[in-house]
């Protein structure tokens, strides 16, 4: 039996089926249709209106948004293939990997202790020494955790390079930056809806644009480069647009793509979510909140996330100061006290999937490196009440003190 069978278990995340996510489920299944269909059509046009964008594609998760989003720029912006993307050392490797799969170099700059991105100061050090600063094409920030990267400052640099922007908002649905959600001030950006984001719903993701180009690119790359860009198939009743075509769009390819299509139960899921996600958001802030207050003993040892109204918490990420202190053994008495941890994602170049990149960024990425040694993460999800957070507070307080601190 291990040391947290008997006692309370604090998870990441959790998923809680309500009775409108059984009766969206149930309404997909009594309709006989699973593949893409009125669900994902209606989430698009929902989620679009959210973020405040004119267009949202739904794909098969966040990783396949992001793929998407850079094969569609190479159709747009041929010139911009094979070039370098500026981006975050610090982050889950799916961001690194859709940059190398499509074609393009990532290229690493360090982050800001503050919002745990990328720091418009490091990309404009870089650009201001580079030999050729042609060779770049876009610069994509991560908004971690739902800290909003500068954009304003991160756009003017872009602007000054002629570089493209293409944010990675998988963890960000719904954070506010000046005024605006994040997900609006680029030429694309990414979504996903993992079990442990704000909206869950298991495998799914979406790219919203203003940009009907790119949107149309998208939806063709999705389904193995075909023809069609349609929403719904109306061949059937006679109104196909290439209805007099000597070709099927349905089943002609001009691009390549791939098979990133989802599903109407995961649309169906997140539907349900979504119209819950003001209630979603403002639970997980006032969990942060509370938290601040209780572990506002503890900062000393911690430096505590920065809470603000218009941040959508995706965890709350805590970096140790007490460099004495050991984060493995930290986070092992977490769990044996049934707290849930895992680690501030991945330093890409100390992936062995990047190995090739290790020395060139040896020492040099030192504020990356150093969240990434000394930090973790913890839950403050929607779920969570105010026993739980206190149970969290007890435990933390016991471990510290077993270290002798």
């Amino acid at each position: 039996m291990s040391k947290v069978d008997n006692k309370k278990r604090i998870h990441v995340g959790e998923f809680i089926t309500t009775e409108k996510i059984r009766k969206n489920i149930l309404n997909v299944l009594d309709s006989g249709r699973i593949s893409e269909g009125p669900y994902v059509n209606d989430f698009e046009e929902k989620w679009a209106d959210f973020i405040g964008s004119k267009y949202s594609v739904a794909v098969n998760s966040g990783t396949s948004a992001l793929i998407a989003g850079l094969e569609s720029i190479k159709y747009k912006y041929p010139e911009k293939k094979n070039l370098k993307v500026i981006t975050t050392p610090l982050t889950y490797i799916a961001t690194s990997n859709a940059i190398v799969l499509t074609g393009f170099i990532p290229e690493f700059v360090d982050i800001d202790y503050s919002n745990f991105g990328i720091s418009p100061q490091n990309i404009e050090k870089l650009l201001e020494n580079s030999k050729k600063p042609e060779e770049y094409a876009l610069i994509l920030p991560v908004h971690l955790f739902g800290y909003p990267v500068d954009m304003n400052e991160i756009l003017k640099i872009a602007k000054k390079y002629n570089l493209l922007v293409v944010e990675d908002s998988a963890q960000a649905h719904g954070t506010i930056y000046k005024h605006q959600k994040l997900g609006t001030f680029s030429l694309l950006s990414t979504f996903s809806f993992y079990i442990a984001h704000n909206i869950q719903a298991g495998q799914l993701g979406a790219i919203v644009t203003n940009d009907r180009d790119i949107a149309n690119l998208i939806v063709q790359i999705k389904s193995n480069g075909r023809v069609c860009i349609c929403k719904i198939c109306t061949r059937s009743m006679g109104k196909c647009p290439y209805s007099e075509a000597e070709f099927d769009p349905r089943f002609t390819h001009d691009k390549l793509g791939y098979n990133f299509r989802t599903t109407e139960l995961q649309a169906a899921i997140a539907l349900a979510q979504l119209e819950e996600v003001e209630v979603i958001i403002k639970n997980r802030q006032k969990n942060v909140k509370i938290l601040n207050e209780y572990f506002s003993e503890f900062s000393e040892f911690f430096q505590l996330p920065k809470y603000s109204k218009d941040i959508s918490y995706l965890a709350y990420p805590i970096i140790l100061k007490d460099k004495d202190i050991s984060l493995n053994l930290f986070r092992q008495n977490l769990e044996n006290e049934g707290i849930e941890t895992r680690p501030i994602f991945s330093y890409i170049p100390n992936q062995l999937a990047y190995a090739n990149l290790k020395s060139k960024y040896e020492g040099k990425l030192t504020k990356a490196e150093h969240i990434n040694k000394y930090g973790f993460y913890i839950g403050c999800h929607q779920y969570l009440n105010d026993d739980d957070l206190e149970y969290i507070y007890s435990k933390f307080k016991k471990v510290i003190l077993s270290l002798g601190k």
